[in-house]
Parts: structure tokens; C-alpha cells; sequence
């Protein structure tokens, strides 16, 4: 007899869900997806224990009859693909027809569904048909996923605590409000909101919903297209970081996907704008025939191919750098609020007096209840960003009104997180030096405030843009031969690179010629290498070459740039004289982005004249 047999249903099931279920944040993804694909426009995700006791999904979408509630848990069941043809014009989020098979197969499901004709419900405990008959006639579909890995328990034992997989079922739908902000989606779990959208199609809406109303006040626009694709979305002014890449949210055609070299390209944009380390904060939006798209890569369809990636990536990199080069800025130091506390006794009080009337949106000068709506669910003081306090203790009913509101209002609510900028272009200000500050910091005012400037940060951008310009095209006429030449020596392995790497460093201004099997030689250098450093110099940019494999003149020449303008920039502690200062400035303000170092530290900072009178008392 032989020893290979085929596998029954239940068991290839298991298996498959294996690749599509990993976490409960898997069961959610797909059947949000179903959703969204049936054209719901509001979507409420219920999850009882981070989604391991109970996940339940109810929409307002097409729904299905009968015969298509009963064979979509068949596996390789969909509506989405009739040929082959189709898979590579993919313009919808499922189409493997694995999933609710998967699901099903681990869990006990109950299903209502209808397409506002007929009503349906469906039973099924571990992939079995346990019962079907009419249901409810409510259109749309409601689905609920109890015990999940029920019947395969080792899965239990790879998911991480309840705090982390609560976690990756909040990213995942604070990605897809951010894709589909025409949607209406609610996140509930343990009975407690964790996320509402309106559904209002304002992006920047569901930005402040998920990041809090300050950031999305820092969240600049941008949109272009090249003849395949089209790019569009919000990033965040340089003084808005995160430490990892997590926030930059990519979406092609829709879908929520990840892509290493998109997510690295959008933080190239940001080259000498952002601190080492840092990353920006951005929803990247790419439009394109899904004939250049791969999306069947994956069994969680989260990784995608992309045809024509290089154009793809030049147009992100030049959209975003420009954008974010036009709207950067001084940073701007406000007055921080003091974290004082509302009483909690005449809190209790009015809370158990009236009644929650209308939402944050409608408030108009009036009832207390609506103020105190305001001040507990605003998104802007749920995320911490504002804490709305009481001067003092209220005497009366109007008093306590008028002094929350006179609190919270023009904080959170009198406001357009649709304002633009207040400086669509801006322009380096006119600067009078007033002094220094430990030999660090130039101290000069204008008439918005005064400002401090970083002179070291301040002479590497003026260095830096000298450097880049020279680096991009060296002039045989600025080369300079040296007495004794340079000595470099390399293991062999290092060596056989570098010979490779000759032309290269030539192009970056370091002329490297061999001397033996091992070692080289450097006999001239360019004039305007920093004197004293050229050796330093050499070494580092060779070191560049020997740490990365793949060899890139561009950024070989950027990292010289950047190097070459740190050399002999002034230093911390070193006090120079007034028209030194002003000559610095000067010079400052001819730089093509002032306001950044090579290195993306800020080099001049902003105290505008109203928030110091307001922290003197002199303005209330």
C-alpha cells in the first residue's frame, strides 16, 4: 500500500488556517475586509478578552441569501475571482476564498446575514454545519467567532497577553479607518470604545481621531501622479518623530499592506530633517492599475510586489521631500498648560445632575452637561494631548458652566484641523542678534519674539550645502597634490571591494589608487577638503564603502557631504564675537533649508512674544 493518501477536509482546513489565522487580529482583518468589500459604510468590530473569548463583526453591507451564506465556509469559495485572468486585476481586499473556511475551522461561528430580501442563519462549531434556517431580514451581516483555537490549543501558547494582541487588532483598525475614512468604524472591547470614526470621508478627521488633535494640526497634505501611478496622503512636520516605523501607514489601492523599501524611501524623504533614529508619521496612499500588482504573495495578503517599483519610489521620494521642504519650519515653544486637576467632588456632583445631551460637534454656549461631554470624550483630551482644569472651585450652576467652557472650548472645539499652516511658504526672519548663551546658543529677536540658534547646527547647514555642491561635480582645477601622499592598508577581502569601488570614490572627490595587493595610496584631494581632516575624511568615506554592499555614488556623495560639514563647524562652548554672530546669521539665512542640520536637529527655535507675556502674567 502506498504511503501517500489524500487529506479529508477538516484536517487541510486546520492546516490553512495555520497560514491565514495566526492571532485573533487575523480573524478580524479578514472579516473587516468582507465587510468592506460587501460596500458597508459603518462597521462595528466587538471583542470580548482581546478577541480569544469572542470576536463579533456587524455590517451594513450587501449581506447574502441563503445559498451563498452556506457555501462561503467551503474552502476556495469566493466571489471575487471567476478566472485566472482576474488574479492579476485584483481590485478588492479578499479573494483567496480560504478565509472564513480557516475561521470556521478553529472556532464556533454564527452567522445572520441578508441581502434585504431573505434572512439567513448559520451555525458551525469547528468547521461542521450544525444548523441553518431564516433569520432576520436586517440588511447586512453579522458575524460572530466564539473560542477561537478551541479544538487546536497549542495555537494558544504562541499568542502573546491580552494587552498585545488587544494592540494589533487597535493598529489594524486604526489602519483601516485611515484607508477608508468614508467608512464608519467602531472598535469595542470589554464593552469600553476604543476607537469611533464618522465616516465622514475627512481624513484628517480620522487622524486626529487616532493620534490626537495637536498632531493632526502638524499633518501636511501632498498629492502626484506619473503616468502609472498616483501618490497622495498627510506626513508630519519634521518636529512630529516616532522612534520606529510603525507610523508610516502605506495603502495600495486601498489595501493596508507592508513594503520595506517604500517605508525606507519615505524616510530618505526626510534626509537632514529628521534626528538620527527618528521616523516620521505618514499615511502614503498609492493609486494604480492592479495589473502592477501582485497581491497574491501572501497568504495574509500583507506583502505585495509592485511592477515598475524604481519610477514608483523616485515619485514618493521627490513628492514627499518637496512637500516637506516648503512647509518646514522654526519650531514654535508655547506655553505648556499646567496639569491641574478638576475637583472631583463637584464633578461627581454635576455628573449625577444631568444628562449627556449632544456631541462634541454641536456644542453652543449653554448647558453644562454639553461642556462636560466635551471634557471627558474629545479625542484631543482622551489621547492626553490637551488636560482641560477649573480656575477654581464654581459657586453657581452658570458660574461652573462658563468657567469649563471658558477652559475647553477654545482649546478643543473652536478650531479646523483643516487650517493651513500658518505659513504656507516660509522665509527665514529678519534677526537681530542680541547675544549668546554658554557659547552655544545665538540669542536674536524679531518682531514676533525672539529666537535661538544652534551656531554649531547653524554652521554645518551652511557647511553642508557648500560640501554638496562641491561633492556633486569636482573641478579638476580644485585639486590639490600632497607633499607626502596618504597611506591606506586593508585585509584582502577589503581590499579586492575596494579596487572594485575605485570609480566611485573618484566621483566623491576620494582619488584612491592601488599600491601593492593590499594597500593604497591617496596623492591629491580636493581643495576644499576640511584642512587637518583629510585623512579622517578618506578613512570614513572608505568605510562607507566597505559596510555597505551595495554601492550608491549619490548617497556615498550625501555622506560626504554630511561628514566634510561637521569638520571644524564651530563647537559647543565657544564664544564668538557679536558681528561673528551676525555674519553667522547671515550667511544662515542664504541656506536653502535654514532651519534643519545635515543630521535633521533643528537649528533655530521660536518663542513667540504672546506666549512670554503670558508666562510673565502679563497678558491673561
Amino acid at each position: 500500500m502506498g504511503v501517500i493518501r489524500l487529506m479529508d477536509e477538516p484536517l487541510s482546513n486546520k492546516i490553512a488556517a495555520g497560514e491565514v489565522v495566526e492571532r485573533p487580529t487575523s480573524v478580524v482583518k479578514e472579516l473587516v475586509e468582507n465587510a468592506i468589500d460587501a460596500g458597508s459604510t459603518a462597521i462595528e468590530v466587538l471583542l470580548i478578552e482581546a478577541g480569544l473569548t469572542s470576536i463579533q463583526i456587524v455590517d451594513n453591507g450587501a449581506g447574502m441569501d441563503t445559498e451563498d451564506a452556506l457555501l462561503s465556509f467551503s474552502r476556495h469559495a469566493t466571489s471575487k475571482i471567476s478566472n485566472e485572468h482576474d488574479l492579476f486585476r485584483i481590485r478588492t481586499l479578499g479573494f483567496r476564498g480560504e478565509a472564513l473556511a480557516s475561521i470556521a475551522s478553529v472556532s464556533k461561528v454564527t452567522l445572520h446575514t441578508s441581502n434585504g430580501e431573505s434572512g439567513t442563519f448559520v451555525q458551525l462549531e469547528g468547521g461542521r454545519l450544525i444548523e441553518h434556517r431564516a433569520g432576520s431580514l436586517r440588511k447586512g451581516t453579522d458575524i460572530k467567532i466564539d473560542q477561537l483555537f478551541f479544538n487546536t490549543p497549542a495555537r494558544l501558547k504562541y499568542l502573546k497577553t491580552l494587552q498585545t494582541e488587544l494592540g494589533h487588532s487597535i493598529d489594524l483598525m486604526n489602519r483601516l479607518a485611515l484607508s477608508y475614512p468614508s467608512i464608519s468604524f467602531k472598535l469595542v472591547h470589554d464593552g469600553k470604545t476604543i476607537l469611533q470614526t464618522s465616516g465622514s470621508g475627512e481624513i484628517k478627521r480620522v487622524i486626529s481621531d487616532i493620534y490626537g488633535v495637536s498632531i493632526a494640526k502638524k499633518m501636511i497634505p501632498f498629492e502626484a501622479e506619473s503616468h502609472d501611478y498616483k501618490v497622495s496622503g498627510f506626513t508630519s512636520l519634521p518636529e512630529v518623530t516616532r522612534a520606529n516605523k510603525n507610523y508610516i501607514s502605506l495603502f495600495v489601492n486601498g489595501r493596508w499592506v507592508k513594503h520595506y523599501a517604500i517605508a525606507n524611501t519615505v524616510h530618505r524623504a526626510y534626509h537632514t530633517f529628521l534626528p538620527l533614529e527618528r521616523q516620521p508619521i505618514t499615511i502614503l496612499n498609492i493609486e494604480g492599475d492592479p495589473y502592477l500588482t501582485d497581491v497574491n504573495v501572501h497568504p495574509a495578503k500583507q506583502q505585495i510586489r509592485l511592477s515598475k517599483e524604481k519610477e514608483l519610489m523616485e515619485l514618493i521620494h521627490d513628492t514627499i521631500r518637496q512637500t516637506i521642504s516648503s512647509a518646514v519650519r522654526a519650531p514654535i515653544i508655547e506655553k505648556p498648560k499646567a496639569p491641574k486637576q478638576v475637583p472631583s467632588r463637584q464633578l461627581d456632583i454635576w455628573k449625577t445632575s444631568y444628562t449627556v445631551k449632544e456631541p462634541v460637534e454641536q456644542q453652543t454656549a449653554g448647558s453644562f452637561a454639553e461642556s462636560l461631554h466635551a471634557l471627558e470624550n474629545h479625542p484631543s483630551i482622551a489621547g492626553g494631548n490637551i488636560h482641560p482644569v477649573l480656575k477654581e472651585e464654581p459657586q453657581s450652576v452658570g458660574q461652573f458652566e462658563e468657567t469649563i467652557k471658558e477652559e475647553i472650548m477654545q482649546e478643543t472645539v473652536n478650531f479646523s484641523i483643516n487650517e493651513p499652516l500658518e505659513d504656507d511658504s516660509p522665509q527665514f526672519p529678519e534677526l537681530e542678534v542680541v547675544g549668546q548663551i554658554h557659547g552655544t546658543y545665538i540669542v536674536a529677536q524679531s518682531t514676533d519674539g525672539f529666537y535661538l540658534i544652534d551656531q554649531h547646527a547653524a554652521q554645518e547647514r551652511i557647511k553642508y550645502e557648500f560640501f554638496r555642491e562641491k561633492v556633486g561635480e569636482i573641478d579638476v582645477s580644485e585639486r590639490q597634490a600632497l607633499l607626502l601622499p596618504l597611506t591606506f592598508h586593508y585585509s584582502r577581502d577589503e581590499a579586492m571591494r575596494l579596487k572594485d569601488a575605485l570609480g566611485v570614490l573618484a566621483e566623491s572627490g576620494v582619488f584612491l589608487e592601488e599600491f601593492g595587493d593590499t594597500s593604497f595610496i591617496v596623492r591629491e584631494h580636493p581643495t576644499w577638503f576640511p584642512a587637518g581632516f583629510e585623512q579622517e575624511i578618506v578613512e570614513d568615506l572608505i568605510e562607507q564603502v566597505l559596510n555597505d554592499r551595495k554601492i550608491d555614488v549619490k548617497k556615498l556623495r550625501e555622506d560626504a557631504a554630511i561628514m566634510m560639514s561637521c569638520k571644524r563647524s564651530i563647537k559647543a562652548n565657544h564664544y564668538l564675537q557679536k558681528h561673528e554672530m551676525e555674519r553667522l546669521l547671515a550667511d544662515l539665512k542664504q541656506a536653502e533649508q535654514p532651519f534643519t542640520c545635515p543630521h535633521g536637529r533643528p537649528v533655530i527655535i521660536h518663542f513667540k512674544t504672546y506666549d512670554v507675556e503670558k508666562m510673565f502674567k502679563r497678558v491673561m
